[in-house]
């Protein structure tokens, strides 16, 4: 049995998409240890394959990705593998290496545009780091995927390599019915407006969103997931005087999630065009809100604008400013005919933005990596 390591520098918890790719290896009959790191506030982890999270001294910073990539290559050094699965720029390195070493077959996942994220934005040493690593190693790699066309253009401009594209799309919902103890605790007879991602940092509409709620009556808005604003928000909640009608909750395994995903009336995206990665952003949460037939208020992020008004699922806002915001928010919970046309064409596209389709696809690079 063929063995694949597939890295990541999160707690392994709530990435989808290493989870979705790591059982599409078990489909092709390849034995799986899935890499990351323990946090903590990490919780428990049970999979259908081997993982291995390493404790590190530090959490962020240069000496937690320095420790990180002398754990994760002495880790391929000494492990069994047939091939190498590195997801994003920060794990990139070590896996090139040990791809050259010792001749093993190296997928490469760019989940974003690395050296655009915002946190790199007002950095420029630490960003030309990272572009350095990028350049050297980018155009000598053969197998390459990514996550859109957008991001697939821009590498494919700048390195002139072949980049393949698997969308982060969500699994079709088994279960679509709804815990009526849970709806009852969590919104009773409001309705419920949903942000949720492990990502919710800045520019990314929280902060907007919380005071949003200052303007809307008989409605709720649950924060779900984490991010550097988490703090950020619970002074804007205190402040605001926000406490029965915004709730924060810490990241929870991705089943728990959509339960509360299914009982929202309305889900979020509200990045702002601050960089590229924002601009090109297709979140997962947008096909989360898909299979939940969950109404989406959106960012005109060009991607997320593009399904949004092809489809007819929801109202793209180009504003931030969190009485307009609420006034969009109002348009589509309580104009009853507009929500319902909204649903209805949520439940016409749900089969054609499913994991299932975007699964084919990477079985097929899989077989064919050299």
């Amino acid at each position: 049995m063929p063995r694949v390591i597939v890295s990541v520098t999160n707690d392994l918890t709530t990435d989808q998409r290493a989870s979705k790719i790591c059982d599409t290896f078990l489909k092709l009959n390849y034995e799986v240890l899935l890499v990351g790191r323990m946090l903590p506030n990490s919780i428990f982890l049970q999979r259908n394959y081997k993982t291995k999270r390493f404790k590190l001294l530090f959490n962020n910073g240069f000496l937690f990705y320095a420790t990180y990539n002398i754990r994760l290559f002495f880790l391929l050094l000494f492990s069994k593998k047939d091939l190498l699965y590195a997801n994003d720029l920060d794990t990139l390195l070590p896996n090139f290496i040990i791809h050259k070493l010792l001749g093993k077959k190296l997928i490469y996942d760019s989940h974003e545009i690395f050296t655009e994220v915002p946190e790199l934005t007002h950095r420029p040493k630490i960003k030309k780091i990272w572009l350095t690593i990028e350049k050297y190693i980018f155009q000598k790699l053969k197998n390459v995927i990514t996550v859109n066309h957008k991001i697939q253009e821009f590498y494919q401009k700048k390195y002139r390599v072949p980049v393949h594209v698997i969308r982060n799309l969500s699994p079709p919902l088994k279960n679509k019915k709804i815990n009526p103890e849970l709806l009852k605790k969590v919104k009773g007879d409001k309705k419920m407006i949903i942000l949720q991602g492990t990502g919710i940092n800045r520019d990314r509409g929280a902060e907007e969103a919380v005071l949003m709620m200052q303007y809307l009556e008989n409605a709720v808005l649950y924060v779900i997931g984490g991010g550097d604003v988490f703090e950020d928000l619970k002074n804007l909640i205190k402040e605001n005087n926000l406490s029965e009608k915004v709730f924060l909750k810490e990241k929870m395994p991705h089943a728990e999630l959509l339960e509360y995903t299914k009982i929202a009336d309305l889900g979020l995206s509200l990045d702002k065009k601050t960089n590229l990665n924002y601009e090109y952003s297709l979140p997962n949460k947008i096909f989360d809100y898909i299979q939940c037939e969950t109404p989406i208020l959106a960012s005109n992020r060009v991607l997320v604008t593009k399904i949004i008004s092809e489809n007819n699922i929801g109202l793209v806002t180009t504003t931030h400013c969190s009485k307009e915001l609420a006034k969009t928010a109002r348009e589509i919970l309580f104009n009853k005919s507009l929500y319902q046309t909204f649903q209805a064409n949520i439940q016409k596209i749900q089969s054609k933005y499913t994991w299932e389709n975007e699964e084919k696809k990477l079985e097929g690079i899989i077989k064919n990596c050299n």
